[in-house]
């Protein structure tokens, strides 16, 4: 089955995707959405509070991207907490008592500096008119973003999050928060990224602070909007989900149920054109 293709490969005609990125900060290389945007198939708006890191981003945007250092979240005043490591620097203070188990984080999480910000709710901000494609990794605020966020949200098709199971932060809101304010909202969970594990001290696996064993920590989890409400959306957002979950994340169920969808609604034959696509030699 060749499922490496874009859908924009065999569909000329989607409508152009709108990505909100939150924690824009390219710690872990190209975003996964970048092959999209450079075929001119979506536009990003990205946030990244962390002046140096934003900066870079805006040196290296387009027409097709922006990226502004605003920390979103519920519209409060709060404290960032940078680390010793950017990638676990954070709205909320870090558990020392926790990481310390694990090799590395009691050092990548040092707090190095402390800033007073204020945060910003995606829904009062002019510069996100709507969203298709929510993306977010925000070391522990996902939850705060969703809140301020809900009015934008009743739009958004599909969201990725970080998921963490257990507290880098100290009250950091986990997996089950967010997954029951992304349900409250109308998605369902579709996948899990791969699951991130570590070794606890002193023990080591290859000789690698990084390898892993029994205990998970985090994962990326994706949400789509409800499969059960395909029948109530636009053509326009099923082509859009389709696009997203089958370039992203080669969920080709899923791609055929919205295809499938559109098919019945406009009496064309997408969902066939995709089958052919799928088992082609």
């Amino acid at each position: 089955m060749g499922i490496d293709f874009s859908l924009t490969k065999l569909f000329d005609d989607l409508p152009t995707l709108r990505i909100v990125e939150i924690g824009s900060s390219p710690v872990d290389g190209e975003p996964p959405y970048q092959q999209l945007v450079d075929r001119g198939a979506a536009r990003v708006v990205g946030f990244e509070p962390d002046a140096e890191a934003c900066r870079k981003l805006q040196a290296q945007g387009s027409a097709v991207a922006t990226y502004l250092p605003y920390a979103i979240g519920d519209g409060s005043a709060a404290t960032l907490h940078v680390c010793q490591s950017p990638g676990m620097s954070s709205l909320y203070e870090p558990d020392m008592e926790i990481l310390a188990a694990f090799q590395g984080f009691g050092e990548w999480g040092r707090v190095v500096d402390r800033r007073s910000i204020t945060t910003h709710r995606l829904d009062d901000l002019a510069e996100v008119d709507s969203i298709d494609y929510l993306k977010l990794d925000v070391q522990g605020s996902e939850l705060s973003v969703l809140r301020g966020a809900q009015r934008k949200l009743t739009s958004t098709l599909v969201v990725e999050t970080e998921a963490q199971f257990v507290p880098f932060y100290k009250n950091q809101p986990l997996f089950a928060d967010v997954d029951q304010e992304l349900r409250a909202a109308g998605f369902l969970l579709h996948r899990f990224g791969p699951m991130v594990s570590r070794v606890f001290k002193p023990m080591l696996v290859r000789d690698s602070i990084y390898s892993g064993l029994s205990q998970t920590l985090w994962s990326d989890a994706v949400y789509v909007r409800r499969f059960t409400d395909f029948a109530k959306l636009s053509s326009e957002a099923l082509m859009k989900i389709a696009l997203v979950t089958h370039d992203l994340y080669r969920s080709i169920d899923l791609v055929a149920l919205a295809l499938g969808h559109v098919d019945q609604r406009n009496g064309s034959d997408r969902l066939s054109r995709y089958q052919r696509r799928l088992t082609a030699p």
